[in-house]
């Protein structure tokens, strides 16, 4: 391909140019974006992030200008290049946990090391007893093991207790014997296992004496430390490419007999003895899903963010982006309307820009209810449970364990958080009209890579099953009268109290009665759940769509009290101005009535709400909202503070040139064009000329 001429380098947008439509956009606003930025995130994390981006930027290996172009092989190779020289990165600058974590998010893809780094450390960590932390959780943090974490399986996902890899203890020596009875019992999806990791924690069913006692934490070598050759009984590799994600080596892994010691179980709340057999039984045993706990937990927070990207990009493509002309503009109007202008775009984009505040301040709630249960957790350690409990929180009838609340708010969270996120990318690319379709736009790769949330550490749709399960029990000790003291005994004491009187929740007018109606829905679903499954003995599975309408009744619930809770803190008076605060309000009002109004049904039907409330909250009262929230738009998701290298979106820059950045990508970065070929279905030559390593070399 010949060089760019000149004159097309001179070509420029007409006009209005994206830089001053943004800069117009911003001038509207008076929110501030530093204070509210520093609200969200603190000054010193937002100092971290500025620190670690000058460092990425200067490293070649983290270029992103291939990123788009690149095919799987290609992308994997550059994606362990780059886990490598972060890792390296981490030890010469010394970085803690969280400046690790902030380096990957703003490399915005996953890398090899993922899993390591996350659910291996994670689960030996908080698993391990002192001795397995000298012996497994020591190499593992130095890198000299690289490990994963082998839960789900060919034939099963969700449903942990139908685990199928079998660790049989073997008396005589003292061992445990992993195996693969089935084709289905194939390790599957598990990352950094395909071409990667050397070692895994194996989630398999524990048997003494050809009695089950559910599944448990194994680590086991898979490769050679030297020639990183698969072990003796091993059969591990690559699962092939996917919908996104695919600079993660996801893998299978089978075991044919394979025999690891008695200390490889890890044994920090349950244990075999080693000379008795004996199985010493946790005290609870939702302890030994720890790991997915706090993968859960972690989606929750995250989901804010991830929904932020798509919105910033969508939002500033949306204030440059300028189609037809308004209906009722004057005669004398010049020039086609901004997109963002257009209510059914607001409609469409703006409540999805209130979701992401409400998902922060939900995800930052609940991973202090994490921290809070952790504390608990030690005081647990050693200690036994009733022999008559089953295997782990995935049981029919779970226990009344500390983790009970943590365990239903992180399956219910997790649920509605990556569907709210996955979902709202997805209406983010559409707004972007055709262009959302280009990878160039930022949001299509990135809703590919996120999308496997929705089914990982539990599809969103079972899950919702343990939430209904926690409130259905719940429900039953508030009528019992031996129901603990929290909040989701409080709701559903108030909503027994004021059945018969009814509701009277001021929802256009009060924002604490708004809390209160998310509040009496889930109330009276719950009891009506309740009365279907106790009282007219409905089967579990004819009820499974009421639990799911149930589990997200509460959670949104949940999501509308975090982000009401973090309005009424005193920081938030401390921090920010006024007239920040009263954006945020309205924000918080356009989340909560937009999602009063799309389960209208639900809210009159439990006497929450009136018809005439839902008929205002759909026809006036958001769409004052969105007008109201417009004007401040661009400055909202400037405070979320994502770099454009972070995002890598032609539609999404900061300084608006969205066409210049789109073509020079197109024109400049392009290996396609590199090519020469012979068009013509009589000859045997295909490529008349290569010229793609030329786009390589400008690297």
């Amino acid at each position: 391909m010949s060089p760019t001429p000149q004159w097309v380098k001179d070509l420029k947008p007409s006009p209005p140019q994206g830089t001053d439509l943004l800069a117009a956009e911003r001038e509207k606003s008076k929110v501030a974006v530093e204070k509210l930025s520093e609200f969200l995130f603190t000054k010193e994390v937002l100092e971290r992030q500025d620190r670690i981006l000058k460092i990425l930027q200067a490293e070649k290996v983290f270029d992103k200008s291939q990123n788009y172009f690149d095919g799987r092989v290609d992308r994997f190779k550059a994606s362990l290049a780059r886990a490598k020289r972060l890792r390296q990165l981490q030890v010469k600058h010394n970085w803690d946990p969280e400046e690790y974590m902030c380096a990957n998010e703003l490399i915005s893809e996953p890398t090899p090391y993922g899993l390591h780094a996350s659910m291996y450390l994670t689960t030996l960590r908080d698993q391990g007893t002192p001795e397995q932390h000298k012996l497994f959780l020591e190499p593992a943090e130095n890198y000299k093991a690289i490990g994963c974490y082998a839960q789900t399986e060919l034939g099963h996902g969700s449903n942990v207790r139908g685990l199928e890899t079998t660790a049989t203890w073997d008396f005589k020596t003292k061992s445990f014997i992993l195996h693969s009875p089935h084709l289905t019992a194939s390790k599957w999806w598990i990352g950094s296992l395909g071409r990667t990791a050397n070692h895994a924690v194996v989630m398999a069913q524990l048997i003494i004496g050809n009695k089950p006692f559910g599944p448990h934490p194994f680590v086991c070598q898979i490769r050679d430390m030297k020639t990183h050759e698969p072990l003796e009984g091993v059969h591990v590799g690559d699962i092939g490419p996917k919908f996104g994600y695919n600079t993660m080596d996801n893998g299978f892994l089978l075991f044919n007999h394979v025999r690891i010691p008695h200390v490889n179980m890890l044994a920090r709340f349950s244990s075999v003895d080693p000379e008795s057999g004996k199985y010493i039984r946790p005290s609870s045993p939702s302890l030994i899903y720890g790991t997915l706990t706090w993968v859960r937990s972690t989606i929750v927070l995250q989901s804010g963010g991830v929904l932020a990207r798509g919105i910033t990009i969508a939002t500033r493509y949306a204030a440059v982006r300028r189609q037809f002309q308004d209906r009722d503009a004057p005669s004398d109007a010049h020039g086609e309307n901004q997109v963002l202008n257009y209510t059914i775009v607001q409609f469409r984009l703006l409540p999805l820009l209130a979701a992401t505040f409400a998902l922060h301040f939900t995800g930052k709630a609940m991973m202090a209810l994490y921290q809070e249960n952790q504390k608990k957790m030690q005081s647990d350690v050693g200690k036994t449970s009733d022999i008559n409990r089953g295997a782990g929180p995935e049981e029919t009838h779970s226990g009344s364990d500390l983790l009970a609340d943590l365990h239903a708010t992180s399956c219910g969270l997790k649920a509605l958080g990556s569907t709210t996120a996955a979902e709202g990318l997805e209406v983010c690319r559409r707004a972007c009209g055709g262009h959302g379709y280009s990878s160039f736009g930022g949001i299509g790769a990135w809703y590919a890579d996120y999308l496997p949330t929705t089914t990982w550490e539990g599809d969103n749709y079972m899950l919702t099953q343990q939430v209904a399960r926690y409130l259905l029990k719940s429900a039953r000790a508030v009528l019992k009268g031996n129901a603990p003291n929290n909040d989701t005994t409080r709701i559903f004491t108030t909503f027994l109290q004021k059945q018969d009187m009814g509701a009277a929740h001021d929802v256009l007018g009060s924002d604490s009665d708004l809390v209160d109606a998310f509040a009496w829905r889930t109330s009276f679903l719950t009891f009506e759940a309740l009365k279907h499954r106790d009282t007219e003995k409905n089967s579990w599975n004819s009820l499974l769509v009421d639990f799911w309408r149930l589990s997200t009744a509460h959670s949104e619930y949940l999501v509308v009290k975090n982000f009401y809770d973090a309005l009424q803190s005193q920081s938030l008076q401390y921090e920010l101005d006024p007239a920040t605060i009263d954006v945020l309000h309205k924000l918080f009002r356009l989340y909560a009535l937009n999602t009063l109004e799309k389960g209208a049904s639900e809210f009159y039907s439990s006497a929450a709400v009136t018809v005439r409330q839902i008929q205002l909250a759909r026809t006036k009262t958001v769409m004052r909202l969105l007008e109201e929230v417009r004007p401040h738009a661009l400055r909202l998701v400037d405070a979320w503070r994502f770099p454009d290298w972070q995002l890598d979106s032609s539609l999404g820059r900061k300084d608006g040139k969205v066409y210049e950045d789109m073509f020079y990508r197109a024109s400049e970065l392009n290996p396609l064009n590199g090519l020469t070929v012979d068009p013509y279905p009589d000859s045997d030559v295909l490529i008349k000329k290569d010229e793609t390593a030329k786009f390589r070399s400008k690297l």
